[in-house]
């Protein structure tokens, strides 16, 4: 049947190495994409309407005037979908494609039951899974990972105005990725100095780079939850702060996160354990100690408890993403090591997740049944 509904499924994400530094122009960072996921569910239909079912909002009508997409809801939750409609619909418009009217009914599991937050990038992931529903159904080719990833990372920095995009690289592209950022100050002014969508896509996205690593097959990866959620925003402040008042400390941190960085690919890339687990703990190192010169506490003590413990049973941790609370990762080089750390840590009070690697990005879901409720 043509309208049978399209669910598309989109991969959730948590930093590796090289946080914070892959805020400056040609710094690697490396993310991973995990099994939890947003579900955007697409169906055509004789009126527009919109469901975001985490937010208890059902059935809010919507129009496409003016190369906006208007919600009608005063909810400023909604900004993030709007955004991303906009841009798919005005990709669309610039490739001469007229939408029928459908409906776009969204739920996500990056976050626990509770509504605790892990920091699995939820409004990267519902951007990303806007623009590839709406592209699937309505492009007459199957939409690459490279265009989502860019409609997707213009979309969530006009609506953010800030960000690595390394969230909607995981979303976009899955696996584990070597990444680069685009710069948000620089996609932000080419998008308002760029005539269209597809001038700018066509553009040399000059810091952009990403290219997919492997994990060595005998490494296994260990994620704990330290019960806080973190604000990312006020920590990058903090971070930036750093960068002003004592530039000299700035520069050697972006030194050490780079030698630690390099030697956490390399370690992926030549499937050499001891050389990736020295390089997770020397990136742990270049966290603290900014955290340190910038007075914010990235590491705190139930995340210092996650890595000494991962140091203890042979392995090497560090802080997630921004630090100050959300998850920790550990690297383990052997399955019982992996399983009795995780032992470990809910002894100490720290939550494992069953989070794995995600190969694939944005995708359409096969069989309904496959949805997590």
């Amino acid at each position: 049947m043509l309208n049978t509904p399209m669910t598309i499924k989109v991969p959730g994400k948590l930093m590796i190495a090289g946080e914070f530094a892959v805020l400056e122009p040609h710094h690697n960072l490396v993310v991973m994409a995990v099994d939890r996921f947003v579900y955007a569910t697409l169906q055509q239909s004789s009126e527009n309407g919109l469901s975001l079912q985490d937010f208890k909002l059902h059935d809010l009508n919507w129009e496409y005037i003016d190369n906006n997409v208007k919600v009608f809801s005063d909810d400023t939750r909604i900004r993030f979908v709007e955004d991303s409609m906009a841009i798919a619909m005005n990709y669309l418009r610039e490739k001469d494609i007229t939408p029928t009217p459908f409906r776009l009914s969204i739920k996500s599991e990056l976050d626990d039951a509770s509504g605790v937050k892990y920091g699995l990038g939820s409004s990267a992931a519902v951007v990303t899974s806007v623009i590839t529903a709406i592209l699937k159904k309505f492009l007459n080719n199957d939409p690459t990972a490279a265009l989502v990833f860019k409609l997707a990372a213009i979309s969530h920095v006009k609506t953010q105005g800030n960000g690595s995009g390394a969230d909607v690289a995981a979303s976009s592209y899955g696996g584990f990725l070597q990444y680069s950022s685009f710069q948000a100050e620089w996609l932000r002014d080419a998008y308002y100095n760029t005539n269209t969508l597809l001038e700018l896509l066509e553009k040399d996205w000059t810091y952009f780079s990403v290219q997919p690593l492997e994990l060595p097959d005998n490494v296994y990866v260990c994620i704990g939850w330290t019960g806080k959620p973190a604000s990312t925003k006020k920590l990058v402040n903090e971070i930036l702060k750093l960068k002003l008042d004592n530039p000299a400390q700035f520069q050697q941190f972006l030194t050490s996160s780079d030698i630690a960085v390099a030697k956490f690919i390399q370690g992926m890339k030549e499937q050499n354990t001891p050389v990736l687990l020295e390089g997770v703990k020397e990136n742990r190192r270049a966290l603290a100690t900014v955290g340190n010169n910038a007075n914010v506490e990235i590491e705190t003590p139930l995340l210092t408890k996650l890595c000494d413990l991962a140091e203890q049973y042979g392995g090497a941790g560090k802080p997630s993403g921004a630090g100050g609370g959300d998850c920790g990762i550990a690297f383990m080089p052997s399955k019982q090591e992996a399983n009795d750390l995780m032992q470990a840590w809910e002894q100490a009070g720290i939550k494992p997740l069953t989070l794995k690697v995600n190969p694939h990005g944005a995708s359409i879901v096969q069989d309904e049944k496959d949805i997590k409720n």
